[in-house]
């Protein structure tokens, strides 16, 4: 007899039945599936079963949160109770899919391009912090004047070599982002994943002129160039961005599928890598990424200009936006926005308030536990605040805070105040990593004191307006 058998026939009632379900699937918290109609879901109903601690639709999923541990018990419930089968999570994505807009199409592909190449990211983010404690100038400055401009290593010599090792462990990721990026993008659109490793290995070239070095080359008037046929291609390379790889591994998988039906097997081998690289690499030489590159700069120099000039209002847009724009998909657009700055400029003011926002998220859920009777939200409270705190906001956001509406309200004000006041004092973080409490590894030592502050008005303001308002506003609790 299934464990939960009572609960996962009140589900099925809950969302329209086993034939309103197209694909389903788990993750460690989550039941996630394709339905055929979402009207037809009774949200409160679903949210009132016992082991239902919350639910959301993104991305053309339903998703219903359970908890680790039992949401894998249920999914086996419910497929030994129902003819559904079970689902790989691919095929959730791909019923989903069917459902989405083209634009929301195009952000859920810059999702799955980007999630995968996430990890190395935040690891190698969390590393060059660790670097940048040890490198960083400024580190001492609130102990004396004298040691205001010295790094550790400045102070103990005898660790520099391990911050030179550190630095090139950490930065290997960012400086070879197009291999990382070129991977996941043609193995997402349907090509060899070998090939776009090598096409991103391609634009950073050591032969090639480095992108950082780019501009001095254009004021020197030394930039290379090869003559092809009377016209002159510059020969440069595209270390730490993100426009050129994308399109041209959209380019590339699409000649290497063409190739790949038209060329007999015998001699694929022989044809069609070959063909697909060289073809993919001259037109990304020649078209492809000077449009691109200018493309990325002009994107790059636009949030530099807003954030320069109104820092203020740039903060406090962003601080604004960044948690709706978790709810639609679109914060994906922003990571690629974060290593083009990263990797082009001195550092990215985006990511810090990313950071601050998933803090903000966490401590809205967090107090929630005091206005709350019921057991079961104190303990989903609990857990997604910790989750949040540790850069994943998902299980706070939806499972607690736009479920009652005014803790995401109140977390957004929140983040507002803390990115005002974190891009006032121009907080800049070196690199992308875990976007929690943790993130302060990632600043630039002389930004810490300001990003902790930004920290600390992140983590209390939420839940000292919570509380305030469950006293004024709140007839009774949760």
């Amino acid at each position: 007899m299934p464990k939960y058998e009572q609960q996962v026939n009140e589900i099925l009632e809950a969302i329209g039945g086993e034939e309103n379900i197209d694909k389903v699937t788990h993750c460690v918290t989550r039941l996630r599936l394709a339905l055929h109609d979402e009207s037809k879901v009774d949200v409160d109903k679903l949210e009132a079963i016992d082991i239902v601690k919350g639910s959301f639709s993104t991305s053309g999923q339903f998703q219903i949160i359970i908890g680790q541990g039992t949401v894998d018990q249920v999914y086996r419930d419910l497929i030994e109770m129902t003819d559904i089968g079970e689902s790989s999570k691919q095929d959730v994505k791909d019923a989903s899919a069917q459902k989405m807009n083209p634009f929301q199409r195009a952000i859920k592909t810059l999702a799955d391009i980007f999630i995968p190449i996430l990890p190395a990211i935040v690891t190698a983010g969390l590393l060059l912090g660790l670097n940048n404690i040890l490198a960083g100038e400024g580190i001492f400055g609130f102990i004396s004047d004298e040691l205001a401009d010295q790094s550790i290593i400045d102070v103990y010599p005898q660790w520099s070599g391990l911050a030179d090792m550190i630095f090139v462990i950490a930065h290997a990721a960012f400086a070879f982002l197009p291999a990382l990026i070129g991977w996941s993008a043609v193995k997402r659109f349907g090509g060899s994943d070998l090939l776009g490793i090598v096409l991103g290995l391609i634009l950073v070239h050591p032969d090639l002129l480095s992108a950082w070095e780019y501009a001095g080359a254009v004021e020197d008037g030394n930039v290379p160039v090869w003559n092809l046929f009377g016209f002159d291609v510059e020969a440069i390379g595209y270390q730490g961005q993100v426009l050129p790889v994308l399109f041209a591994s959209l380019l590339l998988a699409k000649i290497e599928l063409a190739l790949r039906k038209r060329v007999p097997d015998a001699i694929q081998m022989l044809v069609v890598a070959p063909v697909a690289l060289l073809v993919t690499g001259l037109v990304t030489f020649i078209l492809i990424g000077p449009i691109t590159f200018a493309l990325g700069n002009g994107i790059t120099a636009g949030f530099l200009w807003l954030f320069d000039m109104a820092p203020a209002i740039g903060g406090l847009l962003y601080g604004i936006l960044y948690a709706p724009l978790v709810v639609t998909g679109m914060h994906h657009v922003f990571l690629a926005v974060d290593l083009q700055l990263t990797g082009s400029g001195d550092g990215t003011f985006l990511w810090p308030i990313l950071a601050l926002s998933n803090i903000a998220q966490g401590s809205a859920a967090l107090a929630v536990i005091f206005l709350t009777k019921s057991e079961n939200l104190k303990g989903l409270s609990s857990t997604s605040a910790v989750s949040a705190y540790l850069g994943v906001t998902e299980p706070a956001m939806f499972g607690v805070n736009i479920r009652y509406k005014f803790p995401f309200v109140i977390a957004i004000m929140s983040s507002a105040t803390a990115a005002t006041f974190i891009s006032l004092n121009q907080v800049l973080a070196a690199s992308v990593g875990v976007g929690g409490l943790p993130a302060i590894l990632s600043i630039l030592p002389g930004d810490m004191p300001a990003f902790f502050v930004g920290m600390l008005i992140a983590f209390f303001m939420p839940i000292i307006l919570m509380l305030i308002y469950g006293k004024l506003f709140m007839k009774e609790k949760l």
